[in-house]
C-alpha cells in the first residue's frame, strides 16, 4: 500500500472510532477513543497517525481524534526500543 493509502486508511479507521464513541456519554468519548487505539492498533499504526498529527496533517480526521491523541499511546521511534514502564 502506497504511504498517502495507507495513511488515508489510518485516518478512515480513527474517523469509525470516534463515530462509534460519539454516542457515548461526552465525558467518556476520547477515553474511549484512546483506549481502543491502545489496545488495538499495533505500534507502527499509532506511530504513523502520531507522524501525521506532528507533521500538522490534521486535515480530515475526526476532531475527537485529536482531542483522544494525549491519551493515546505514543510508540517509540521506528528502529527504538520502548522504554520499559
Amino acid at each position: 500500500m502506497q504511504p498517502d493509502a495507507t495513511h488515508a486508511k489510518l485516518i478512515y479507521m480513527a474517523n469509525q472510532i470516534a463515530t462509534f464513541f460519539r454516542s457515548s456519554p461526552e465525558a467518556g468519548r476520547t477515553d474511549g477513543i484512546a483506549e481502543h487505539i491502545n489496545a488495538f492498533w499495533e505500534p507502527r499504526m499509532r506511530r504513523q497517525l502520531f507522524e501525521r498529527v506532528d507533521g500538522g496533517a490534521t486535515e480530515g480526521i475526526d476532531p475527537l481524534v485529536l482531542e483522544a491523541m494525549p491519551k493515546i499511546r505514543r510508540p517509540a521511534a521506528e528502529g527504538q526500543v520502548a522504554a520499559a514502564g
